[in-house]
């Protein structure tokens, strides 16, 4: 089992699952973080410290997508360490659905 990063996370990236990560796994994109699953340990302490509630197992259901997409980025975007700023808005995108589709973007961060 390993942990993905969900479309919950597009547009908010709180970045708090990455201060607690003891492997460092977490890659970022302009506006989304995603978990490399070769190097996530399945600790799991990630998945509680989100506040968009954006980090599941990849056994759950329609978690099979996130693996994909979690592997694919993970490879082109760049590794982060430590916690950054959200964004100013990321309260107000946390609970709007369909964020994939709409808001999705495959560039690397900027930072």
């Amino acid at each position: 089992m390993t942990y993905v990063v969900t479309e919950a996370c597009i547009k908010c990236k709180y970045m708090d699952c990455v201060e607690v990560c003891p492997v460092d796994c977490f890659y970022e994109g302009d506006n989304m973080l995603v978990i490399k699953p070769s190097e996530c340990i399945d600790c799991g302490v990630c998945e509680p410290e989100c506040p968009a509630e954006a980090i599941i197992p990849d056994t759950d259901p329609g978690a099979e997508k996130w693996v994909t997409i979690n592997t694919q980025y993970a490879e082109e975007w760049p590794n982060i360490t430590r916690k950054g700023d959200a964004p100013g808005d990321a309260d107000t995108w946390k609970d709007v659905p369909d964020k994939f589709e709409k808001h999705f973007s495959p560039k690397p961060s900027a930072r």
